[in-house]
């Protein structure tokens, strides 16, 4: 009996260290730096709980014309509109929709140069490339970025 209950353990064990191995790994498929469509920043994905998100982690031009660092101007909340764009997360709550880790969904993006956020899906392409898709309501209606992993 109590070899059983021992070997019943181990099992156990192996199982769950398997599926949280498969969850790590499906994770580190987009989890890194990327470089934002038309290089102005990177975007470092990371695991945030049971989730991802990303902050903006370098900027082209990180100043503006006075020499300052840039803030989010352009939010609709004029109480944010202070806070630096460096440091700035903008991806949030994304959940894995595939064994692979290659598509997570139901996060959003904050987009600094309109101060919106929309509903957004992010999924890592056969060439290495994470296809970004921003929207308001229908995936259909949006707008779509490929973004490179920074190395």
């Amino acid at each position: 009996m109590r070899a059983l209950s021992n070997f019943t353990a181990v099992i156990v064990a192996a199982v769950s260290l398997f599926a949280f191995a498969s969850l790590a790994q499906a994770a580190d498929a987009v989890v890194g730096k990327w470089l934002t469509k038309g290089g102005k920043s990177h975007v470092e994905i990371t695991n945030c709980g049971a989730s991802l998100c990303g902050k903006i982690v370098w900027l082209k031009e990180p100043n503006n014309k006075a020499g300052k660092p840039k803030l989010d101007i352009r939010n609709k909340k004029t109480a944010m509109r202070g806070r630096p764009l460096m440091g700035l997360a903008m991806l949030q709550g994304f959940k894995k929709a595939d064994d692979k880790g290659a598509r997570w969904t139901g996060g959003t993006i904050y987009n600094a140069e309109d101060g919106k956020t929309y509903n957004c899906y992010i999924q890592l392409q056969s060439d290495g490339r994470l296809k970004v898709r921003g929207y308001v309501a229908i995936k259909l209606l949006g707008k779509t970025q490929y973004w490179t992993r920074v190395k």
